[in-house]
């Protein structure tokens, strides 16, 4: 049965009079856990066939394997040539050399939306800095509480992979390096003042873990010490950093190396782990994206892997500065093309700076490609999602929402997605952080196995 057809049976169960599958939404939303996440939820959770979401999952391994390749693969293993096409600034790509580790492991938050036909690769969000793992888990968690949803899901063979239990295994995984035979002490450290406006997601994350069987610290990088060669809140040495913070907060505040300096010092040490180094925030750097789409760029990449590189990422270009001046085909067809592409800055997220094309005219677009250009910024074909039918539970009336889906991932694979969802038609960015209608929604995968066999 496809993901449609287990939609479709969802909603004509849901209109039933007294269904409880109408609870599921405000049972999530008083879930204890996530009682500091005051987003709203979709009237119903999303759905999408285990085969394809593995399929996809597989090739985003081996695409974010190719990323880690680009600068031996596209500039002769030269690090600083490949930060100069990235747009880099000399002070974060300081933060970046001084923690080492330039290849950071496979572990972020890939967003990506379903045209109809599979899943294609919108941004890759490498890093601890990426949300969402708690929230995605617990939602998942708060609608198999829901009997109706429960039994929905059993009699369609429906599960879902835990992301935070994922999460805590990769830590403990990690962790046996410094502390072997024992569960690792993990912290969780935010930048000066991140917690003032974080504090409370950040606690129910911690939450999340502690179910998961995992204890975890909440700090600032200012509550910490280094002692030894390793990293202390107040008298607890520190195995491993789960790292919340980014190189531009040290390279741009006053006195960000000091904070920074005891973090350093036992990460170089080998006492205390960092999770995710900061060069995270290099691959997951939008223009890599560009890099690998553009043709010009690939003569040492196989056939193999050009066709899952097409197969997964839209037609993305990098535009700067020099592309402006030098590459005028290039701009001549982004212009052209305009109703068919977006705007995205390569170093923001949620959206921020994003432009689309198609509700934009032409002057209004040259000129974001010419402000952008000079921050960087890639263009991207559109990618329309498929519509989400969902039954409003005021209404009764079956309405369309688009929805970018978010594929948890670590070093050991596909560690489960959740799903943010807008009204269709209402905005070309699917983003939880800058539309007001957006919603939160489960994802559950329908197995092929036998309903006892699902997870």
């Amino acid at each position: 049965m496809s993901a449609e057809r287990v939609t479709a049976r969802y909603n004509e169960e849901f209109r039933t009079p007294g269904s409880d599958l109408r609870t599921v939404a405000q049972r999530i939303k008083d879930f204890p856990t996530l009682a500091s996440w005051h987003g709203e939820y979709l009237a119903r959770p999303l759905f999408v066939a285990e085969r394809e979401i593995r399929e996809f999952a597989d090739d985003l391994r081996q695409l974010v394997d190719l990323l880690f390749s680009l600068p031996d693969r596209m500039f002769g293993g030269d690090p600083d040539a490949f930060r100069s096409v990235l747009g880099i600034s000399d002070g974060r790509w300081e933060v970046v050399r001084r923690f080492g580790d330039l290849v950071p492991p496979r572990f972020g938050r890939a967003d990506m939306y379903h045209d109809g036909t599979s899943f294609k690769l919108l941004e890759t969000n490498l890093g601890s800095e990426s949300g969402g793992w708690g929230l995605t888990s617990e939602m998942s968690q708060a609608a198999m509480e829901v009997d109706a949803f429960a039994d929905f899901a059993r009699r369609n063979r429906l599960g879902y992979v835990d992301p935070v239990r994922a999460l805590v295994e990769a830590l403990r995984r990690f962790g046996a390096r410094v502390a072997p035979g024992r569960e690792p002490v993990v912290a969780l450290l935010e930048w000066r003042g991140g917690l003032r406006d974080y504090g409370e997601l950040w606690v129910s994350f911690q939450s999340a873990l502690r179910r998961a069987g995992l204890d975890i610290l909440v700090a600032e990088v200012s509550d910490v010490h280094e002692r030894g060669g390793a990293l202390y809140l107040g008298d607890t040495k520190i195995d491993v950093v789960y790292r919340s913070f980014v190189p531009d907060q040290i390279a741009e505040e006053p006195g960000g190396w000091d904070l920074a300096a005891p973090l350093l010092r036992a990460h170089r040490a080998g006492g205390t782990l960092l999770w995710t180094p900061l060069s995270s925030t290099v691959f997951a750097n939008k223009a890599c994206m560009a890099l690998l789409s553009d043709p010009a760029r690939r003569r040492n990449l196989s056939e193999d892997e050009c066709r899952l590189i097409d197969r997964v990422l839209p037609w993305t270009r990098l535009i700067d500065p020099d592309a402006l001046k030098t590459d005028t085909d290039l701009v001549d067809e982004c212009i052209e093309r305009r109703e068919q592409l977006i705007l995205k800055v390569n170093a923001r997220g949620g959206g921020a700076g994003a432009v689309a094309g198609w509700e934009t005219d032409e002057d209004a677009w040259r000129r974001a490609l010419e402000d952008s250009a000079v921050e960087g910024c890639v263009v991207q074909q559109r990618v329309i999602p498929r519509p989400e039918l969902v039954v409003d539970p005021v209404s009764g009336k079956t309405e369309e929402w688009h929805a970018v889906y978010g594929m948890f991932y670590t070093p050991q694979g596909c560690a489960g997605a959740d799903g943010r969802v807008v009204p269709a038609g209402s905005g070309g960015v699917i983003s939880g952080m800058s539309h007001a209608k957006a919603r939160g929604a489960a994802v559950f995968q329908q197995s092929e196995l036998p309903a006892d066999a699902a997870k």
